[in-house]
């Protein structure tokens, strides 16, 4: 099985033959036109339809490409839902697991620079050929089959049901999966049976899809909660709690609010992790419970789900316990790219976050003032938004950051013409324009440039022509899409050193 594991990481022959002749390059134009378009989204959200998210779709497809809901429940999984800190919680739980000696496999969205890097087996995206092989066996079982012309899923809705054929395929002992977008109706929600399930922070995002209120979009994510799998959560304004304690006694399961990092009994003191350790305190603990939960449930060889008895086979005897001297190195050894991390160039560090809510933009403020301190530098910016997010929240949390200079750009890279990054839900014209709003917003020492690269030269220009030989300290956040862009530049292939 290891073998097998290997050879869907490694840049080797995937696991099947077919449609050989199609490159990687081909599976990724064809899965690009899957996308929504910027017109689409916009007509879906003015009659508040949800068909592009809807669970009947997904379990359709499911089953035109040969699986079945059952079949499913033979993959162990964790199931997370939240609006701030999803991603890291989950690669935090991927990471411990590893470090116990299980088979990893972790979902994720959105990717960064390779659409690859949404599905992660022992820690690592899946090969080239091996998404190639997987992506013609599910698209051509798909279109072949469509009841009419337009019957095909839309992006992540392939992708979800593509990763459900690897996964299976790899045989992993654990599948840890990230929702997309709230929950109720997010596509990774057809599963009946997760282990567990886990809430991380919570607050107003993806409104007009989830709702214009905190409850309403708590209602949309605690719908992950099924019957007898026990729920966490990290600790959530009193209002938040209520809402998910009555979904919990709703879907019968229990619900269970972590306690922070600092209780548990390290054995070393407290460990430190790359992922900043104040933002991440909670999501750490998180994380820890549902890997926890995990270890102890999966080594019985009976699991009482739904009132009805599942029969699966017992795990290799491995851990039937959480170790924390293993947790320690899982943790010390996890990187989340693009999430409050710092990457240090020639003449200019680089403070990457993919902040784009309210919440989760007061804490990269928070870790980049705390982290720059008052040395003496030159601080840039390099900001985009999209969707529906109101940027003005995000730009007032940054004014007070005495930036050199504030650059407004697209989400393009401007020196590599990345497949993966195409994205046809928002136009280059839609971006330009919400460039133009960013600037209004900023007014001053703002300037609207055609991409990234395009920003870091500026930047260099800038520097060259300080006398007092003064690093730069580039605050890059808004969006994931636009951290994506810069790290095609920074760091391809997630080393997280650059040579820039």
């Amino acid at each position: 099985m290891i073998c097998l594991v290997k050879r869907m990481t490694q840049n080797t022959i995937g696991l099947r033959t077919m449609c050989s002749s199609e490159s990687y390059e081909d599976a990724i134009r064809t899965l690009n036109k899957l996308q929504s378009n910027a017109a689409y989204i916009r007509a879906v959200k003015k009659h508040n339809s949800g068909t592009n998210t809807s669970i009947e779709d997904t379990k359709k497809y499911l089953l035109r490409t040969g699986l079945t809901l059952d079949e499913l429940d033979s993959l162990r999984i964790i199931h997370v839902a939240g609006t701030k800190g999803k991603g890291s919680t989950c690669a935090f739980t991927e990471s411990i697991l590893r470090n116990h000696g299980f088979q990893t496999g972790f979902y994720s969205s959105p990717h960064l620079i390779s659409v690859r890097e949404r599905f992660r087996i022992n820690g690592q995206p899946i090969n080239k050929s091996t998404f190639t092989n997987f992506f013609w066996k599910c698209f051509d079982l798909l279109d072949r089959n469509k009841d009419h012309e337009c019957d095909m899923p839309q992006y992540f809705k392939f992708l979800t049901v593509m990763m459900f054929h690897v996964f299976l395929e790899a045989k992993v002992d654990v599948a840890i999966l990230e929702v997309g977008i709230g929950g109720e109706h997010d596509c990774t929600n057809i599963i009946k049976n997760p282990i567990c399930t886990g809430i991380t922070s919570l607050g107003l995002d993806h409104t007009s899809l989830l709702g214009e209120t905190i409850e309403e979009i708590t209602f949309q994510k605690s719908g992950i909660f099924k019957s007898n799998s026990p729920a966490f959560s990290v600790p959530q304004p009193i209002n938040v709690m209520n809402c998910l304690e009555k979904r919990a006694n709703e879907r019968n399961c229990s619900l269970n609010t972590v306690p922070n990092v600092e209780n548990y009994k390290w054995p070393n003191g407290l460990p430190k992790w790359k992922i900043s350790q104040n933002i991440h305190n909670y999501n750490l603990s998180l994380a820890i419970q549902l890997a926890t939960t995990w270890i102890e449930l999966t080594q019985t060889e009976e699991l009482t789900i739904n009132q009805n008895l599942y029969r699966k086979s017992k795990l290799p005897s491995k851990e039937k316990k959480l170790s924390l001297e293993k947790t320690e190195i899982a943790i010390s050894k996890c990187k989340w790219p693009g999430r409050t991390q710092i990457l240090q160039g020639k003449n200019m560090d680089f403070f990457i976050d993919g902040a784009h809510t309210l919440e989760s933009m007061e804490c990269c403020v928070n870790w980049f003032s705390e982290t720059v301190g008052k040395k003496n530098a030159k601080r840039f910016l390099i900001f985009n938004s999209t969707g529906d997010r109101d940027p003005a929240i995000l730009l007032n949390l940054l004014k007070p950051i005495n930036f050199e200079k504030c650059f407004f750009t697209p989400n393009i890279a401007g020196v590599t013409n990345i497949l993966d990054q195409e994205n046809f839900t928002t136009g280059t014209i839609e971006q330009k324009n919400r460039c133009e709003k960013h600037l209004n917003i900023w007014k001053t020492n703002g300037l609207i440039v055609e991409n990234v690269n395009e920003a870091f030269e500026l930047i260099r220009e800038i520097c060259q022509e300080n006398l007092e030989n003064q690093r730069a300290q580039i605050l890059i956040t808004g969006s994931l899409h636009l951290v994506g862009a810069a790290l095609s530049i920074l760091d391809p292939n997630f080393e997280m050193t650059t040579k820039f």
